[in-house]
C-alpha cells in the first residue's frame, strides 16, 4: 500500500524529530531502530522505507537538527547581545540538563566515528558556527575573529561536556560559571 507523499513526508519528519531527540539524550549506541520507530508511533518495518541503516539515520539527525541551531543562531546573531544572550543560555545548568534538546555537537563530537557520513554532517555545521560567530559576535577587532570564534566555541563544547561528565552538581556549576567567566571576560565591541 502506497501513502500519499506529503504523509510520507510526515513520518519521515517525525522518525528525524524522535531520532534526534533520542540520540542527543541516550548517544548513537544507546538507542535502537526499534526504539525510534516506537518512540514515533511507527512499527520497525517501515524504518528501512525512509533510510538506508541507521548510520544513514544518524548522518541526517546532525544534518536536521543543524537546520534549527543555526535558524536559532541566526536570530541571535541580529545583536550584538543577542549573541551574549546565546553565549550564556549555552553555558547554562538548564541547557547542561536539556540534553535531548541541547546542543549537537555537545551530543555527538564525541561519537563522530560512529557511521558514514556523521562526521561530514558535523563538519559541515560547525563550518556554518564558526562562519557565524567570526561574522556576528561583537569581537573587539575583526582581524582574527575566525580564530576567536574557534577558540569560544571549543570552550563552550567543552564546558558543556565538562559539565554534563561529573557527578558532583557544585563542580559542574562551577565549570559552566568559569567557562562563561572567562568568555564574558573579552573586550566587548
Amino acid at each position: 500500500m502506497r501513502y500519499p507523499a506529503a504523509e510520507t513526508a510526515e513520518k519521515h519528519q517525525k522518525i528525524l524529530d524522535e531520532a534526534s531527540r533520542l540520540f542527543k539524550e541516550r548517544g548513537f549506541d544507546g538507542v535502537s531502530v526499534s526504539e525510534i520507530m516506537k518512540a514515533t508511533g511507527l512499527t520497525h518495518g517501515p524504518f528501512y522505507n525512509h533510510f538506508d541503516s541507521k548510520e544513514a539515520l544518524m548522518a541526517q539527525c546532525i544534518t536536521h537538527s543543524a537546520g534549527s541551531a543555526l535558524v536559532e543562531l541566526d536570530a541571535a546573531g541580529e545583536t550584538p547581545e543577542g549573541m551574549r544572550a546565546y553565549v550564556r543560555n549555552y553555558l547554562s545548568s538548564d541547557h547542561r540538563d536539556g540534553r535531548a534538546d541541547g546542543c549537537l555537537v555537545a551530543a555527538f563530537a564525541a561519537q563522530s566515528n560512529s557511521g558514514e557520513g556523521v562526521s561530514a554532517s558535523l563538519t559541515t555545521y560547525l563550518r556554518s558556527v564558526i562562519d557565524r560567530f567570526a561574522r556576528n559576535f561583537p569581537w573587539r577587532a575583526k582581524k582574527n575573529a575566525r580564530g576567536d570564534a574557534i577558540r569560544m566555541l571549543a570552550s563552550m563544547y567543552g564546558g558543556v561536556v565538562l559539565a554534563r561528565a561529573v557527578d558532583d552538581e557544585a563542580l559542574s556549576e562551577e565549570i559552566l560559571r568559569e567557562v562563561l567567566a572567562g568568555l564574558q571576560a573579552l573586550p566587548k565591541a
